[in-house]
């Protein structure tokens, strides 16, 4: 299991990186069209698009690599068991708010795929596509938190800490 939840996570951060390399060739795209003198429409709302898929696919793959930023100013200064039980609280409150957040990214796509809501800009694309991937985002991010709740539930959580003071 755990080498499919690790591929899952990688899986995600790479399409996050192809959604950054597809910012990019909108970006040229429209630089080199603006030098050249035409106009190749939706460039602007395609970057956007990728820009948000990139960040959404990327959360779950940052928090497996603990790069979120936690506020540790209580939870630093407990001893294991009290931690373990705050650490729990937390993941446990993670887990039900990235769940909720899925629960409704996935409505959000049905939602405009129903409705047959299109963007305002003169792309017109059915917005349910460029919101597919922020429900997938949301999902990993959901299934990493559950990942994260089990381990520490188990005891095989890794936690790092940037207090330099203690070391």
């Amino acid at each position: 299991m755990r080498n499919i939840l690790d591929k899952l996570y990688v899986s995600s951060i790479w399409l996050a990186a192809i959604m950054m390399i597809g910012v990019l060739v909108m970006v040229l795209t429209s630089i080199i069209s603006r030098l050249l003198h035409f106009h190749v429409p939706g460039t602007d709302a395609y970057a956007g698009y990728a820009m948000a898929g990139a960040g959404f696919l990327a959360l779950a793959h940052t928090l497996k690599c603990n790069e979120h930023i936690r506020v540790t100013l209580i939870i630093g200064k407990l001893n294991s068991a009290p931690r373990r039980v705050m650490e729990l609280w937390s993941l446990s409150v993670a887990v039900l708010l990235s769940g909720l957040l899925t629960f409704y990214a996935w409505r959000l796509v049905i939602q405009s795929h129903e409705f047959h809501d299109i963007s305002t800009a003169n792309d017109a694309t059915p917005l349910w596509i460029p919101q597919i991937l922020m429900g997938i985002g949301v999902s990993v991010l959901f299934v990493a938190f559950i990942d994260e709740w089990f381990l520490e539930w188990t005891g095989n959580r890794s936690h790092t800490t940037t207090d330099t003071r203690h070391e």
